[in-house]
């Protein structure tokens, strides 16, 4: 995997929200390699939001407040903000973040490619290296959605509620002589509702 997609995680540690709010994230039938294989419900109780790049927004949903490292959760990429809170109720493309490809195929150009991308991590769970899926295909329909302005005082443009439907995979996986399995994607839904609080800076190291 191009070093891309890690950094999905790794970006939402620079969060500087409180975590308050409410939401779910399931799947029938959840496959992560070597860790996970059945049911799962993600049980999150932390929820957060932080803007980035000027138009772009990372929200943060996981079960407790510990490092992405060290937990289970689901971090969504939304690029292109103020275009996707024009589309308020509409169902908006999800899938892998533009320019990335699993190792061994070529990226293509893609006129339009999806500006929100998702992935989920089971890193409390399974305690492996590689215990993440991204998102492949599927939608996410927001009845609002955070102006990404830190000091927002419209309380109405600091709310996030959204619902999704979407394919999870390891897009490694679904390279091979014998074409793309579905049983290596995963069907993920979940909801979630929460008000940006702002709270004190994450911490910077170096």
């Amino acid at each position: 995997m191009r070093r891309a997609l890690p950094l999905l995680v790794a970006l939402a540690s620079l969060g500087c929200t409180v975590g308050q709010g409410e939401g779910w994230v399931k799947s029938d039938k959840l496959y992560v390699e070597d860790c996970w294989d059945g049911d799962y419900d993600l049980g999150p109780d932390f929820f957060g939001a932080d803007s980035f790049r000027g138009d772009s927004l990372i929200v943060r949903i996981q079960r407790g407040d510990n490092i992405e490292e060290l937990s289970d959760g689901l971090v969504i990429v939304i690029n292109d903000l103020p275009t996707q809170r024009a589309l308020l109720g509409q169902d908006i493309p999800v899938g892998l973040p533009p320019g990335v490809s699993p190792p061994g195929v070529p990226i293509t150009y893609d006129p339009n490619p999806p500006a929100i991308s998702m992935s989920l991590y089971l890193h409390a769970s399974c305690h492996i290296e590689n215990g993440t899926v991204y998102s492949t295909d599927g939608t996410i329909n927001f009845k609002s959605l955070f102006s990404g302005d830190p000091n927002e005082d419209d309380s109405g443009k600091r709310l996030t509620d959204a619902t999704f439907d979407v394919n999870f995979a390891d897009p490694r996986q679904l390279v091979g002589p014998g074409g793309e399995d579905p049983g290596l994607k995963s069907h993920v839904t979940g909801w979630f509702h929460f008000f940006f609080q702002r709270g004190q800076p994450a911490q910077p190291f170096q």
